[in-house]
């Protein structure tokens, strides 16, 4: 699940632009939420993950970060691995 700006059609920001791209590029399915749509939920989040900033993506429940953490993983191989747990 991805807690987005926007949707997987038509992100809000360029860091939900760029975690879309590369989410889809790794042919997983996954789901979007648009945090901009509820602001209790956007900020209930922000406190229960304990991460400040959106996007946040999650992996069978658990938090893996945002797009810094994404594109490092990314790079380190890690990324497929983890979406395909």
């Amino acid at each position: 699940m991805l807690f987005m700006k926007g949707n997987r059609e038509q992100p809000r920001c360029g860091f939900s632009k760029q975690i879309i791209e590369i989410l889809n590029n790794t042919g997983v399915k996954y789901e979007t939420y648009d945090i901009l749509c509820d602001e209790e939920i956007r900020q209930g989040l922000k406190t229960y993950s304990d991460w400040p900033t959106y996007p946040q993506l999650y992996v069978n429940g658990d938090l893996i970060g945002g797009l810094d953490i994404v594109k490092e993983m990314l790079a380190s191989g890690d990324l497929a691995t983890t979406l395909n747990a």
